[in-house]
């Protein structure tokens, strides 16, 4: 094993490892990194210490030795507001530094990685990419809904509802201290719950181990039983590139469209699987989706809270549904194929256990996650954009959009920030028929933070959720819905076109044939030929703005982004 080779190498290791408590037992044993994101920063994170001993004794357990490693996470939904959201992607990649530097500075035989939430999850997927170690990753869990299935995906409505007059500042405050009852990741499929999905259906996390309620015994044994399989593949030599291939990714994807999960995937696989030696984009995420049945009734696209996703059966039963899209012959963490875990699962009691907690909800399983034959929709749930506007691609949930707002002709109404946006909203200045632009807010402009507060002044808003479309270089919260479009590359902060819209251009939008187009001026149509030409003039006229960043992490970030339709990952 590569840690009994370091040793040799570097004499210091194990009397430095003797001050730390090992023994000189110890030091012969598998070494198991046990890096988690827990701290006090937000419920996702507060909670994964029990995780990380529990993982911890997993490891001993069976004959190995682990050694807790930390990468606290940021919480989206305290940075909200403010440009400390500015912040979060970039969280993303120092996360996978900061594990990087662990895994390689002092190399260990396999890894348990532990978290929750919207960025450590996917930061933690990328470095165990990156070290190509053996691993296991511990999905840290859901918080259970607040009184009447309370959501905090729901707080941005109420907000603006608020600041509309429409609610006391009472009823706001009351709502606001009753939407996170427990720890755990948000309770709807947002980000956080998603990639948690993720996880598991690229085999890395043990089969029904996504999306446990946080707070249950279930999810101690998983990071017991995770503790221990890691020093089975430690001794096997199997490694995550073992069992993260196409076919995996492939499989992540269709689930991915089953739950109709966020939209930030399209942020997150493509860097994870960049980490990975793989290759995905935009079109084949796109394939991916064309055909796929969306089965799942979850917040903030269905109705229920996700606490219930688990209680349904969780990913094996989505897999089960899906189970003829799926490649059912990739290995998994258990060190059988994904066939074979689901056959498992049937035989072991895993879905009696599961029906146990779904009678305490006076639900059946179909009312969360419907048959195959039954879907909510049958072409995913999430598509890819292009034209002149979107050379390279935009993301939009047209699952989560009106369906007047699959095909239109808009006006353009251009802002070079969220802010300047927001305010026209709350000053009754957009109006139906209008598409609002956000501009300057990728990777390489400010960051590319969520435009959620945006995104929930429209979809709360009867009126303008139905008539006028988002649009933007930046991304959106995995708690939003409504007529919104992301990651529009190549950004404006790069020249590309969303930066040359000038108000009253006519945008067309059409989801069936995947197109996002400048088609007029002034509100007057072009022909291609004619927009080609009106473009370049724009753009030979066009002058980049400064840098937003002298200085430190977001300096380093927005210089080193690539687009948003790629991953927005540091290149």
């Amino acid at each position: 094993m590569i840690s009994q080779d370091i040793r040799k190498l570097a004499p210091e290791m194990d009397p430095l490892k003797i001050g730390s408590g090992w023994t000189s037992d110890d030091l012969s044993k598998p070494q198991i990194l046990v890096e988690s994101t827990f701290g006090d920063s937000h419920p996702g994170s507060v909670h994964l210490f029990g995780l990380v001993e529990r993982a911890v004794r997993g490891v001993s357990l069976n004959g190995g030795k682990a050694a807790r490693f930390f990468a606290t996470d940021i919480c989206d939904g305290m940075t909200q507001g403010h440009d400390g959201i500015n912040y979060s992607l970039a969280s993303r990649e120092t996360i996978c530094n900061l594990i990087e530097i662990h895994g390689m500075a002092t190399p260990f035989d396999a890894g348990v990685f532990i978290s929750s939430c919207d960025k450590a999850v996917p930061a933690q997927l990328m470095a165990i990419g990156r070290l190509n170690l053996a691993s296991v990753v511990v999905p840290g869990g859901v918080m259970a809904a607040g009184p009447n299935l309370l959501t905090l995906e729901q707080i941005g409505m109420y907000n603006a509802m608020y600041l509309r007059g429409e609610i006391t500042e009472a009823e706001l405050n009351q709502y606001k201290c009753s939407a996170c009852p427990s720890c755990g990741a948000c309770s709807f499929m947002g980000t956080a719950s998603t990639m948690q999905v993720m996880a598991e259906a690229l085999g890395l996390a043990l089969p029904g181990s996504a999306l446990l309620p946080a707070t249950c015994g279930d999810l101690l044994e998983v990071a017991q039983r995770a503790g221990k399989v890691a020093v089975d593949l430690a001794r096997r030599g199997v490694r995550a590139r073992d069992i993260v291939t196409e076919k995996s990714l492939e499989n992540a994807v269709k689930v991915h469209a089953a739950i109709s999960g966020s939209s930030n995937a399209m942020l997150h696989l493509p860097a994870i699987a960049h980490e990975f030696g793989l290759y995905m984009d935009g079109d084949l995420f796109d394939q991916l989706h064309r055909g796929a049945h969306y089965i799942v009734n979850i917040r903030p696209t269905g109705y229920w809270p996700a606490e219930y996703f688990y209680y349904a059966g969780g990913v094996p039963r989505v897999m089960e549904e899906i189970k003829s899209q799926l490649h059912l012959d990739v290995m998994t963490v258990t060190g059988k194929t994904l066939g074979e875990n689901l056959e498992d699962l049937k035989k072991n009691g895993y879905y009696e256990k599961c029906e146990e907690y779904l009678k305490k909800t006076g639900l059946s399983r179909t009312d969360i996650i419907r048959p195959f034959d039954k879907p909510l929709g049958d072409n995913g749930t999430m598509a890819v954009l292009k034209g002149n506007l979107a050379p390279m691609g935009a993301v939009i949930k047209h699952s989560a959009v009106p369906k007047p707002m699959h095909k239109a002709v808009l006006r353009a109404r251009p802002f070079d920030s969220e802010e300047a946006a927001l305010e026209a909203i709350f000053q009754n200045q957009i109006h139906p028929g209008d598409a609002v632009f956000i501009r300057y807010e990728g990777p390489k402009g400010s960051g590319m933070p969520e435009m959620f507060y945006t995104t929930e002044a429209i979809s709360s808003n009867p009126e303008l959720g139905a008539s006028i479309a988002l649009l933007t270089d930046g991304r959106f919260s995995g708690a939003s819905k409504g007529p919104a479009i992301g990651h529009i590359s190549p950004e404006a902060a790069d020249g590309g076109p969303i930066a040359l819209v000038e108000p009253d251009d006519l945008i067309e939008i059409d989801v069936e044939k995947r197109l996002l187009a400048i088609v007029g001026v002034k509100g007057e149509h072009k022909t291609p030929g004619e927009m080609d030409e009106i473009l370049r003039q724009r753009k030979a006229a066009w002058i980049s703005k400064p840098s937003r960043y002298t200085h430190g992490v977001l300096k380093q970030f927005t210089m080193h982004a690539t687009a948003p339709i790629a991953g927005a990952y540091m290149d």
